[in-house]
């Protein structure tokens, strides 16, 4: 079976690994609320978890922008052999939400976070915010990403269930286009 190209590869499991990092972070974050996170860890623990909560994000717009790049740049390889026309169909939905979906969450923390008037730090760099400081805005734009990354988390669960259907039961070797 044909495969991804070496770069498209790598991109694939580095945004895998900091997409579950960002996520896992995100909903602890959102479960246990700031005082929860600080009754929990403290706060100077909590003020890491948030920086490198935001840095993941960061560098997940920045992978899944030159992810986008590279597909476009070598395109993907045929599947052999073909997947059924709702294969098909339903591959394409989940990766084009995938693609949309890891591309929009960073820019929604972002913009809340620049809304609320919190720091946007990349590692320990302070970025400066996307939009002016509007405590509503930034509420309903947390909410937002609270929703995205809920969806994220149903999409991602359904893309390894996918990628487990046709390594285990189907066993065509489309898992094989990644490794």
């Amino acid at each position: 079976m044909p495969r991804y190209s070496r770069v498209q590869r790598w991109l694939h499991w580095v945004i895998a690994a900091l997409t579950l990092a960002a996520l896992a972070a995100g909903v602890t974050l959102g479960n246990l609320g700031f005082e929860g996170m600080v009754d929990a860890v403290g706060l100077d623990a909590t003020n890491l978890i948030f920086k490198y909560h935001k840095t993941l994000g960061i560098l997940i717009f920045v992978a899944m922008a030159v992810r986008l790049v590279s597909r476009l740049h070598y395109g993907k390889p045929a599947y052999d052999p073909p997947l059924t026309g709702l294969e098909r169909r339903l591959s394409a939905a989940a990766h084009g939400l995938l693609y949309a979906g890891l591309l929009v969450m960073p820019v929604l923390g972002w913009t809340a976070t620049a809304a609320s008037d919190f720091p946007v730090e990349f590692f320990n760099w302070r970025l400066p915010g996307l939009i002016g400081v509007d405590k509503p805005l930034g509420e309903t734009l947390y909410a937002l990403h609270g929703l995205v990354g809920n969806f994220l988390i149903a999409l991602v669960a359904l893309h390894i269930a996918a990628a487990l259907r046709h390594a285990i039961i189907k066993r065509d070797g489309v898992l094989s286009r990644m490794i």
